[in-house]
């Protein structure tokens, strides 16, 4: 039996929203833990955590995507990826799964989607009615954020 190609993704929750990131770009799925704010830090980055000797940004995906930000609750995560050689913390409400999709599930964003403002949505994944936006985290940093992250991280 040959199988067909498949992508594995990090399934997880903003709103009433569901967002992928491919697995092979996640070093880790960490419980909410407490941020140390960055006085004029760039926007988008909420604060600082250490996570096992490691300084990391946490990232704001709410505030990128124009939601309201919302408490932290017991669901709350921070999704830990390495991405254009910047470890990173994507702060999200919940994480849902991690599934295999089909690459037949899988469709171009639409052309009305795309443009310079949605640059990290890859693809739209259907799986069973359910529709999730899968994220390229290469596109998620414009290039100004990530030389404010960079200098950021150099200062800590």
């Amino acid at each position: 039996m040959i199988k067909s190609a498949q992508t594995k993704q990090v399934i997880f929750a903003l709103g009433d929203e569901e967002y992928g990131l491919d697995i092979m770009i996640v070093n880790a799925i960490e419980k909410y833990t407490d941020i140390v704010r960055v006085p004029n830090g760039p926007e988008c980055i909420k604060g600082i955590i250490n996570l096992r000797g490691d300084v990391i940004p946490v990232y704001s995906l709410r505030k990128k995507f124009g939601l309201e930000e919302k408490g932290i609750d017991e669901n709350t995560k921070l999704v830990i990826t390495k991405s254009n050689n910047i470890m990173m913390a994507y702060e999200v409400d919940a994480v849902k799964e991690i599934i295999e999709i089909p690459d037949e599930n899988i469709s171009e964003t639409p052309i009305i989607v795309k443009g310079k403002n949605t640059s990290y949505i890859k693809s739209i994944a259907n799986i069973n009615g359910r529709m999730i936006i899968l994220l390229d985290h290469n596109g998620i940093l414009t290039e100004k954020e990530q030389e404010n992250i960079e200098l950021l991280m150099e200062n800590q």
